[in-house]
């Protein structure tokens, strides 16, 4: 996350250390994923879970290879830092424009995966209700991350724990109750085995999206170069663990035909594995968990335009703070955003509103980290560095060119469209 770094780096009392950046890290990646994505992945069958694996040994390299750049510049902002370190402030700008733009665009689904979760405790939401509820839910925490990043820090660590309770309960519930058969057939998208095993790792890697998030505080991290590597690679290790466990126990017990038209899939598999009303119980701990998130990505899109102003990328309307510390006008600027995206993505189908957020945004997001590596075996070069930072830095960069090969030439569209959105400021500031 882009905690506000410049304006904390004078007070120690007020950083963050190990646990509540390992808490950022897991619920910037663990939320409307996993609770929403093995909706969106039962049209694959049985390979999906495959896929987890996949994009869950992605993640990691890509973990590690963050954790190498973060050691060498254990600098306020994120991936436009790297960037700006090896091919200059031209590049870094749309980076950091592409970033901060895809970080509040793509919360969206989180916003839309919360209310599902809280409205299965009342039988659902209709459009109008449901609508008042995200645009309440996007404010209130926005006003939260208004407070500072120290009161955010702490909500997450509250969030982090009660994630426990779903994300373990629930898998160790479902043994008792698992069907092998319901991963039968093992391909039922219609196409060949290697076809469906891409497209469903393209969006089961949303469930990792947020892999970068503790290399952006820096100033506001105690110990940075110690402490951001350990909790990027900690807290991805144990996002795959928990990404391929839930997704395998709730695929086990719900049928895929139920699956596909699910608008709480976690709730689903708890009538499977408590009976009784558990299930609300397990509801409500899924709809707090996407709170987590949404807490998280809300800090991390106003801090990312507080990084990239203070860099002189961004105008210095980008770096004003309230007297809390917070770069009100980022957040501020973040959330507005947000709104005509919940209003235009309104649909009665939510895994269709949601798997057409995380399409593009998963786009975006692998093109950043692309460029984060090619950045990183820039400087890898200049530096003589070891040959094992080179070997996890290209098989980073190789999973990133396989992901983008499986995107489809529209989504690759949109993605550039998002960079370029950011050319007038670019002249401007020209």
């Amino acid at each position: 996350m882009c905690l506000p770094g410049l304006f904390m780096s004078s007070s120690v009392a007020r950083k963050i250390g190990f646990w509540s950046l390992v808490s950022i890290v897991i619920s910037s990646q663990v939320g409307s994923g996993i609770f929403m994505l093995p909706a969106s992945l039962a049209h694959f069958g049985g390979i999906a879970a495959f896929s987890w694996v996949f994009t869950g040994c992605g993640a990691i390299l890509l973990a590690l290879a963050f954790a190498e750049l973060s050691k060498r510049f254990p600098k306020n902002g994120g991936p436009h830092v790297f960037v700006q370190e090896a091919f200059g402030k031209n590049a870094a700008f749309f980076v950091a424009w592409g970033y901060w733009v895809i970080s509040w665009s793509s919360t969206t689904a989180v916003i839309i995966a919360s209310i599902g979760y809280f409205g299965s405790l009342f039988g659902g939401f209709d459009i109008k209700t449901g609508l008042i509820l995200e645009l309440l839910l996007l404010w209130f925490f926005t006003w939260i991350n208004l407070k500072g990043v120290k009161a955010s820090g702490y909500i997450e660590i509250v969030f982090t724990v009660l994630k426990v309770v779903p994300l373990i309960v629930l898998p160790i519930a479902c043994i008792p109750h698992f069907q092998i058969e319901n991963f039968i057939p093992l391909n039922t998208s219609g196409t060949s085995n290697l076809s469906a095993l891409n497209a469903a790792a393209l969006i089961t890697f949303w469930g990792f999206i947020g892999v970068e998030c503790a290399t952006t505080p820096a100033d506001s991290v105690d110990n940075p170069k110690r402490t951001i590597p350990r909790a990027i690679i900690f807290g991805t290790i144990t996002v795959a663990i928990i990404n391929l466990l839930c997704s395998l126990a709730i695929m086990g017990v719900v049928p895929m035909e139920q699956l596909k038209i699910s608008k709480a899939p976690f709730t689903d598999a708890a009538k499977f594995a408590f009976g009784g009303n558990l299930h609300y119980f397990i509801s409500l701990a899924a709809a707090v968990v996407c709170f987590g998130t949404l807490n998280a990505w809300i800090l991390v899109s106003g801090q990312i335009a507080l990084g990239a102003a203070q860099d002189g990328l961004f105008p210095k309307v980008f770096a004003k703070q309230n007297s809390n510390g917070s770069p009100y006008f980022s957040i501020l600027a973040a959330s507005l955003g947000m709104v005509p995206l919940i209003l235009f993505t309104l649909n009665d189908n939510l895994v269709d509103q949601f798997t057409k957020i995380i399409d593009n945004s998963v786009t975006v997001f692998l093109i950043i980290y692309a460029i984060c590596i090619l950045s990183l075996l820039k400087i890898l070069a200049r530096d003589k560095a070891s040959l094992i930072s080179y070997i996890i830095a290209i098989a980073a960069l190789l999973f990133c060119g396989w992901a983008l090969f499986a995107c489809s030439a529209e989504m690759i569209i949109i993605s550039i469209s998002v960079f370029l959105s950011g050319l007038p400021i670019y002249l401007l500031k020209k």
